[in-house]
């Protein structure tokens, strides 16, 4: 369970950043200031959730009224085993950056930095993996939505009408994640940069937490996009 910071009186030349923090002067306390930035963070991804679950209404709509294409193209471009490999990446991700919040919390400096690190790693590779496994390969071979589609067909397979829907269903679902994925790579350096800096400990881990939040979400709506784009039915 998180702990709000508290209040500190100490000011020393010797104490770390997080011993000195002071609440900004608009707040009356710490935990104010807490509370407010955990507020606004859900606040912020409650807006992240509608922007998905608009990308999540037309994958139901299409998937309804084009059941069998839709299976019939996952099947083909899409490979789940790299899928597979980039959910359990991320899902170690996810477990070293609640790892961090709690060593941030327990004022364990080595580990905290190691499971950024750590976290950190995991989203590049998801980003690598996504780059070089999917997305260069199907620009190649004409593998993209819409009216830009042009692949022909190999090995007996004959492009339908709908494989450029799903493809585009594809592209965008997965490309504003992959955006997703490098903001948080990005905001996870920026915290191993503080952290390098001990920034965050018992008492003052609030960005560092909020950044947590975020990066759960990444990897929570990747858990809904594996199934419903690689697992088709």
């Amino acid at each position: 369970m998180t702990t709000a910071p508290t209040d500190m009186t100490g000011d020393g030349a010797s104490q770390t950043y997080w011993e000195r923090y002071r609440h900004q002067p608009h707040w009356r306390n710490n935990d104010d200031e807490y509370t407010a930035a955990k507020l606004g963070m859900w606040l912020f991804l409650t807006t992240e959730l509608l922007l998905f679950s608009g990308m999540f209404v037309a994958y139901t709509i299409y998937r309804i009224l084009h059941a069998d294409e839709f299976a019939r193209a996952s099947h083909y471009y899409l490979d789940w085993r790299v899928g597979a490999v980039n959910t359990a990446v991320l899902l170690i991700s996810s477990f070293t950056v609640a790892m961090a919040i709690r060593n941030a919390q327990l004022n364990q400096q080595f580990w905290l930095k190691i499971n950024l690190f750590i976290t950190i790693i995991c989203g590049l590779f998801f980003l690598v993996a996504k780059l070089a496994l999917e997305y260069w390969p199907k620009y190649q071979k004409g593998e993209v939505p819409g009216g830009f589609f042009s692949y022909p067909g190999s090995h007996g397979y004959v492009p339908s009408d709908y494989d450029p829907l799903f493809l585009g269903v594809y592209w965008v679902a997965t490309a504003i994640h992959g955006s997703h994925v490098l903001i948080g790579v990005l905001l996870l350096g920026w915290c191993l940069w503080r952290a390098q800096k001990r920034h965050f400990g018992p008492r003052h881990f609030t960005s560092l937490e909020n950044v947590g939040l975020f990066w759960h979400l990444v990897d929570l709506i990747w858990i809904f996009l594996f199934p419903l784009l690689y697992l088709v039915g």
